[in-house]
């Protein structure tokens, strides 16, 4: 089965509608405060009502009450939340709503932690960076992806780009990649030229 592709920190509607012309198979939106891609959830509602229905939408989250997840989700029309905080495994089975739980990982040791989140979502693997949730560009270990796969579908994310996301595809074998910062001209702004490479460079690893 082909790499999935999400295209997260999505802030405008072009950028959207380019990713979803391209083939992205989910759009990531963040809802997380702190971040230079934050989005009011009204406006990312106005976004995702013009993209193909297809496009799986996730709103990104870091250690929001789960009640005001709900109502982002509910404002914005997501799919799906992603959780990229300290969200407890009993935090996500009561949320009510499909979920990804993101891991910062800053050695192979924190690979356990995976195990308590086995049942009911998706893995994202992230580079750890102190007191940043994500959005970092920092170049994620591969092989530690590889063989968090006995836990579930991995989503891998940190520092990929046109330029080394297949090599990573071949490394990790992931159920799909995440991409952000490395397809960008600025916080926010995608550069629809590198969204073009770095999709034909996963659709050319097969």
């Amino acid at each position: 089965m082909s790499v999935r592709i999400k295209i997260c920190g999505i802030t405008r509607l072009d950028d959207a509608l380019a990713a979803s012309e391209l083939g992205a198979d989910a759009l990531g939106f963040v809802f997380h405060k702190p971040s230079p891609r934050y989005l009011e959830p009204e406006k990312a509602a106005g976004i995702i009502r013009k993209i193909p229905r297809l496009v799986t939408t996730v709103g990104v989250f870091v250690d929001l009450p789960a009640d005001e997840v709900r109502r982002v989700a509910a404002t914005a029309g997501l799919d799906r939340a992603q959780l990229s905080g300290d969200e407890t495994p009993e935090y996500c089975r009561r949320l009510g709503l499909s979920w990804i739980k993101a891991f910062r990982l800053a050695a192979e040791g924190d690979l356990k932690k995976i195990t308590e989140y086995e049942t009911g979502g998706d893995i994202l693997l992230d580079s750890y960076v102190k007191g940043v949730p994500g959005g970092t560009g920092e170049k994620f270990n591969w092989e530690w992806a590889a063989m968090a796969r006995s836990h579930g579908r991995v989503i891998l994310a940190g520092g990929l780009e046109p330029s080394n996301v297949a090599e990573a595809i071949r490394t990790a074998a992931p159920y799909a990649v995440d991409v952000s910062s490395g397809v960008e001209s600025a916080p926010g702004i995608k550069d629809h030229r590198k969204l073009e490479d770095f999709f034909a460079a996963v659709r050319n690893t097969g």
